[in-house]
């Protein structure tokens, strides 16, 4: 007997007028100067443009790598402290002993009619010993001081090699610590006016300033833009072919970079120095970066250009360090 066959309709066929996942085009990464505006695609108002695009903020500087650094500075300028401070506490240590040993023995000699004879002996041995402790603490103590202050004086100048300026209109960045070795470096910090009579003042001593390495950082802490004229006349005694229009524009290339990273830097300076915060006031470094003096009022261009060496010449290598007491 044949079983029937029973067959199974099969679904029906769904056509779909529109797919079922839809993928937009991927678009062209813009390039960095293109600007991209609302459209039907996009929320209405809005608008983007790189040219408008915040500045980054400027970089944290390491207290502990500076520290680290300006010890290190401290154990080459001064590499004899470490070992006498060392010898001081050996020398600390032994009289502290003796005398720890003398006063055993004094103790029993007073109480003991029979050894007061000796005790005269070893009373002066006590106070030799407690007379050292305190000359071996004293020196101890001021090579600590004199460590303390120099370390803290380095850290200081290792913030601000760290600190940021831009080299020439439109040039690159680069931290102050990358002009060691190449230039003496200036900071004239005041109001707008400020700046501009000391940049009126260097300009009979261009060509004496640049032989000697001096380049100068207008710093204008009022945010006024202080108006130096590179293409102005020259000055009395100087003919128009000396250029100094250009020599006035190498001398004063640098702008400082983070402003308010400058600022904070000169605020605590001007705080250890016992100045008014809204006084204007210079700062040389040496070629080395090391900070060679400082003062409010204007810059002495002139002592700069008597005590200065040249960075050319025979003695421009053994001079590098005696950079006067400007």
């Amino acid at each position: 007997m044949a079983v029937p066959v029973r067959l199974i309709p099969s679904p029906p066929t769904v056509c779909l007028s529109t797919p079922l996942l839809s993928l937009p085009p991927i678009a062209r990464k813009p390039s960095p100067s293109s600007s991209c505006s609302g459209s039907s695609r996009a929320r209405p108002g809005f608008r983007c443009s790189a040219a408008n695009k915040p500045s980054p903020p400027p970089p944290e500087v390491s207290n502990s790598s500076s520290n680290s650094m300006a010890k290190i500075r401290s154990e080459v300028l001064s590499p004899f402290r470490s070992v006498r401070m060392f010898f001081y506490l050996a020398f600390m240590a032994s009289a502290g002993l003796g005398s720890l040993i003398a006063l055993t023995q004094l103790v029993p000699a007073l109480t003991n009619p029979a050894r007061l004879a000796g005790a005269a002996e070893t009373l002066r041995g006590l106070g030799i010993d407690v007379a050292a402790v305190a000359v071996f603490a004293f020196l101890y103590s001021r090579d600590r001081k004199a460590s303390d202050a120099q370390v803290a004086r380095l850290t200081r100048e290792e913030n601000l090699s760290r600190l940021k300026l831009r080299v020439g209109a439109g040039g690159r960045v680069v931290p102050l610590g990358e002009l060691r070795g190449s230039a003496r470096l200036v900071i004239v910090a005041g109001p707008a006016e400020f700046v501009e009579e000391s940049f009126r003042r260097s300009k009979p001593f261009l060509k004496d300033l640049m032989d000697r390495g001096v380049l100068v950082l207008p710093f204008p802490t009022d945010g006024n833009t202080p108006a130096l004229q590179f293409d102005g006349e020259a000055e009395e005694g100087e003919n128009e072919g000396d250029g100094i229009g250009e020599k006035s524009k190498r001398l004063w290339q640098l702008t400082p970079v983070y402003t308010s990273e400058w600022a904070k830097w000169l605020e605590e300076q001007k705080k250890l120095a016992n100045v008014a915060p809204d006084s204007p006031v210079y700062l040389s470094l040496r070629m080395d970066g090391r900070v060679r003096g400082s003062g409010v009022g204007y810059p002495p261009w002139q002592a700069f250009v008597a005590q200065l060496p040249l960075v050319k010449g025979m003695w421009s290598g053994f001079l590098d360090g005696m950079d006067g007491r400007v």
